[in-house]
């Protein structure tokens, strides 16, 4: 089912349009060295595969998991006699580009500055951390996206009725074409695998054809729908209720589900600051690591990353005292309550400001004995006003203990 043609692609279309640097390297007959960074199953083999058709170039697939510097060489030196003898062009296809180390990287480099190959690097990993700068600089980077649902959906229904797929000999229910999109979770790889395996049992692929073939219950989820509210909902209220194994059941129905993991990790970070804040500083921490690591690793791995980041929100002491404070103060500002702020606090940086009066009578803090002195940083109309309460729990205890000593000691108590 690999497409034949740039028009047979699915997805990536910010990639694909007029004018991309895809197309160009399609249209012209010069070379070009590229890396497709993204997700597996996101096409990154197949866009090489079509370019080297569509432009009737040599295609030399190497897999950077068990080639080495002779491979590399003896690929680039075969490219460079076709080249010279035929003077047909060769793409160079590297997979899994991110395992080479310096030296089969550098190998690669003399072919891609003197363009004796049109050199493609796939990687599921960052390509600024992995490949090194000189061969990064002369390449052009890709950046492929997860499928959507409605890629999935196409691609599944291809291989249902096209001669390189089922031929039309086997039926796809609407309940298992739902469910197998579930499972792909954006890899069209994946979505063919499990379409494949299901055929194999029955010519009428129904959901529980598909349970059977993959050894996965169907998860009744809706992502537009009651079941993706409902279920993140109790996510949340189950780490704010401090149970971290309902947390994590609800984890587990989200991902097995097919829900995408950014929008998990997004509910994390938001709920270490929104339900955590300052009784443990590290939560938000590590929903951020989390966060990143679905980023850089995808899933399956990094639902380990996000249990670790649910454990530990679920876990940790509870204050909404963060956003109870930026809800008061927001309040107060959509209210009017702003007035003038003080004079020695705006910017005197700029020429004129002195004559405006701009920073004249600021005090700086570190010529102070502990950092701080007493001055007026509010506006007057909100001087008096209160609006982080820290709590006594966990850590924010001694937050709250050295903000009502300090709170004091500005407003001009002993």
């Amino acid at each position: 089912m690999r497409p034949r043609a740039l028009d047979e692609v699915l997805g990536q279309r910010h990639l694909l349009g007029q004018g991309t640097p895809l197309r160009r390297l399609v249209e012209s007959d010069a070379p070009m060295s590229l890396f497709l960074w993204g997700p597996p199953g996101t096409g990154k083999t197949t866009l090489a595969y079509v370019v080297a058709g569509v432009t009737k170039r040599r295609f030399v697939e190497i897999s950077a998991v068990s080639a080495g510097v002779k491979d590399v060489r003896a690929a680039i030196d075969n490219a460079r006699r076709e080249l010279g003898m035929t003077g047909r062009q060769t793409v160079l296809f590297v997979d899994e580009v991110h395992r080479f180390n310096k030296a089969q990287q550098d190998a690669l480099l003399p072919a891609v500055e003197n363009r004796w190959v049109t050199f493609i690097g796939a990687t599921t990993e960052n390509p600024f951390f992995s490949v090194i700068s000189p061969l990064l600089s002369r390449s052009l980077l890709l950046t492929l996206e997860s499928l959507s649902d409605d890629d999935i959906r196409a691609v599944l229904r291809r291989a249902v009725t096209d001669e390189r797929g089922l031929s039309g000999r086997a039926t796809l229910a609407p309940e298992a074409l739902e469910h197998l999109v579930r499972l792909a979770g954006g890899d069209a790889r994946r979505s063919l695998t499990y379409l494949e395996a299901a055929a194999l049992l029955a010519d009428d692929i129904t959901v529980e054809v598909v349970e059977k073939a993959v050894d996965k219950a169907a998860v009744r989820y809706d992502r537009q729908g009651d079941q993706h509210y409902d279920v993140i909902s109790a996510f949340i209220k189950s780490m704010r209720g401090s149970d971290a194994d309902a947390a994590l059941h609800y984890l587990a129905r989200m991902i097995e589900a097919g829900e995408d993991p950014r929008f998990i990790a997004r509910r994390i970070v938001i709920f270490a600051s929104e339900d955590v804040g300052l009784a443990d500083n590290t939560c938000l921490q590590t929903a951020v690591a989390a966060a990143q690591a679905v980023q850089l690793i995808g899933l399956p791995e990094a639902g380990i990353n996000l249990a670790h980041a649910v454990i530990h929100c679920a876990l940790a002491p509870k204050s909404n005292a963060v956003v109870k404070a930026i809800g008061a103060a927001a309040d107060d500002v959509r209210r009017g309550l702003m007035g003038q702020m003080p004079g020695h606090l705006r910017d005197a940086h700029y020429p004129g400001a002195a004559k405006l009066g701009h920073g004249k009578g600021y005090k700086y803090p570190h010529d102070f004995e502990h950092g701080l002195v007493r001055q007026d940083y509010a506006p007057e109309e909100v001087r008096e006003r209160r609006y982080y309460a820290p709590t006594r729990h966990g850590a924010e205890a001694g937050v709250a203990d050295r903000w009502a000593r300090i709170r004091d000691f500005l407003r001009g108590s002993p």
